[in-house]
């Protein structure tokens, strides 16, 4: 009986089970919440300034996280082909570890010039689903919608790194939305990272 009880518990651990997770077999997550969120530089943000944009991309963000370390520099690079594309390129931290004076560090570590915002009650992270880092999302300002989530791209895994990008998720996404199609969820992979642990509600 014990080694069936530590074999579901590896199991959980592995799959990253979560009431989040298992919300998610219910169906998609198709919206964000209204937010108020302070960045990593001490600003204020919510969605409503950024009505103005085509879409916001969202990435979550995680202090010390392998896999979102090692993509942070393809989402800046992204974020640089893409920013004069009238869309907003931000991040978000649900991690229960990091702080603002944390996450300010790394930030400056990785020159990262764009807000890093604190979700300090996770209620976001909530609404979009989120359960692991390194994941995007891409969301229309005005209607709250999340037209895209998965990976950046397919180049990462745990303990894994390609030399060769086969499948640009994001990029592809970007190109298809803006073009006025509409991304087909089925061929997006679940996004590797670590797994964001949430208080109990």
């Amino acid at each position: 009986m014990r080694k069936l009880i530590t074999a579901v518990m590896m199991l959980a651990m592995l799959g990253g089970w979560s009431s989040l997770s298992m919300a998610q077999e219910d169906g998609y997550l198709k919206t964000i919440k209204e937010f108020e969120l302070q960045d990593h530089m001490g600003q204020m943000h919510t969605l409503d300034e950024y009505a103005d944009k085509e879409y916001v991309v969202m990435y979550v963000h995680g202090s010390g996280c392998p896999i979102a370390r090692l993509s942070v520099p393809k989402y800046q690079e992204i974020r640089q082909e893409y920013m004069d594309k009238n869309i907003e390129f931000l991040m978000l931290n649900a991690f229960v570890q990091d702080d603002i004076p944390r996450i300010a560090k790394e930030a400056e570590e990785f020159n990262i010039t764009f807000p890093i915002l604190k979700d300090a009650d996770q209620s976001v992270a909530r609404s979009l689903g989120v359960e692991r880092t390194a994941e995007v999302f891409i969301i229309d300002p005005r209607t709250r919608e999340v037209h895209y989530r998965g990976p950046i791209d397919d180049s990462l895994g745990y303990e894994t790194q390609r030399v060769t990008t086969e499948n640009h998720y994001l990029r592809d996404a970007l190109d298809t939305i803006m073009a006025g199609g509409s991304v087909n969820m089925n061929d997006i992979p679940d996004a590797k990272g670590c797994l964001v642990g949430y208080f109990l509600s």
